[in-house]
């Protein structure tokens, strides 16, 4: 009876993970939200940590995994839950700055299929430009695009004011590689 049980327990533990981590990151895009948001002047997007949880995700997870993490997430924002920026809900996915949001979908499994195995001494590298391209470039583009045919704002107006993230994301970027890179080798 024991050697049946802990096989049920195998079995569980090995199929509860990959749901686990999904809950996990979309539980921590939450937190990161809540924990603050900085305005930057002349963008209706503020600055906060939710980027380098997608990066995290990107990162640590399989696409699948990544693109549950951020389906959960904006289900839950669209469902109503208080889940992004400043405690807003459903309106933020159709406000200026919901491009984003809804860009990290596309940017977090793009991140995810550019990241290669975690082996070698340019991981790191690796992973700071698979956080480029999807959890930057591909945000970036959904954001930009849906915040100027929303506001009416040349997409070239918006791209400069969202210029101001840069410095931020690639810094995140960078943390998260380093961050994801050392853990790949626990």
């Amino acid at each position: 009876m024991s050697n049946r049980i802990a096989a049920i327990a195998r079995t569980t533990a090995a199929h509860a993970k990959p749901v686990a981590l999904p809950v996990l990151f979309s539980v921590l895009m939450w937190a990161s939200a809540a924990a603050g948001a900085v305005p930057i002047p002349g963008t209706p997007v503020p600055i906060t940590l939710q980027t380098f949880v997608v990066m995290l995700a990107g990162l640590m997870l399989t696409p699948a995994q990544a693109a549950a993490s951020v389906c959960l997430y904006l289900g839950a924002g669209a469902a109503g839950l208080p889940v992004f920026a400043g405690g807003m809900a459903t309106a933020s996915l159709v406000s200026p700055s919901g491009g984003f949001l809804i860009g990290f979908l596309p940017g977090v499994v793009v991140a995810a299929l550019l990241k290669g195995a975690a082996k070698g001494r340019l991981t790191a590298l690796r992973y700071f430009a698979a956080c480029l391209a999807g959890c930057v470039v591909v945000v970036y583009a959904f954001g930009i695009t849906m915040q100027s045919v929303m506001t009416g704002v040349p997409f070239v107006a918006v791209a400069l004011a969202s210029a101001g993230f840069i410095i931020g994301d690639l810094v995140k970027a960078a943390v998260a590689a380093l961050a994801a890179a050392g853990i790949s080798r626990l």
